[in-house]
């Protein structure tokens, strides 16, 4: 996918998006839309960036574990915050973008997403995937690993049988 803007204008972009998603949303598709504008600005930024762009992240970063948007009742919602928050852990590699026991959440509704993968024609199918790619590029598994995660794993291979199945 092609920048949405250029590099100059990318912080203040990431700025608008994260003060957006901070605010309420009308609808579903309106913050579904949202959410894939601030995944796309976030697939921009380069692993350690420049101090105006990791200022510029912080509303986003502050969203998107919020209960609204990490709890939200739609599953397709959550999947998307999922594909944002694989991205922001991207970007802080090999450090952890939030404390442990936000991470730990994050983690329990990534494995959630990766469940959008045993139906293809499903809205989020290809945002798991993305998602998936991620996770694995990044290695999340070992945050998971260092968090005594256990659950969440043993959650993450279920669900990847029951797709296999």
């Amino acid at each position: 996918m092609g920048p949405l803007v250029g590099e100059s204008e990318l912080p203040e972009a990431l700025l608008k998006a994260g003060k957006d998603l901070l605010e309420p949303h009308s609808s579903t598709d309106s913050l579904l839309d949202l959410l894939h504008k601030v995944e796309t600005l976030l697939s921009n930024v380069e692993q350690d960036p420049i101090v105006a762009v990791q200022s510029a992240l912080r509303p986003s970063t502050k969203a998107l574990i919020s209960a609204g948007l990490l709890r939200n009742p739609d599953s397709d919602v959550r999947v998307y915050v999922v594909s944002c928050l694989t991205e922001i852990m991207r970007i802080t590699a090999p450090e952890a973008p939030y404390h442990d026991d936000h991470m730990k959440d994050i983690f329990e509704v990534t494995v959630e997403a990766f469940g959008k993968l045993a139906d293809a024609s499903s809205r989020s199918y290809k945002k798991a995937e993305a998602v998936l790619d991620t996770v694995a590029k990044v290695r999340s598994s070992l945050v998971m690993l260092d968090l005594e995660c256990d659950d969440v794993i043993l959650e993450m291979f279920r669900q990847f049988l029951k797709v296999i199945r």
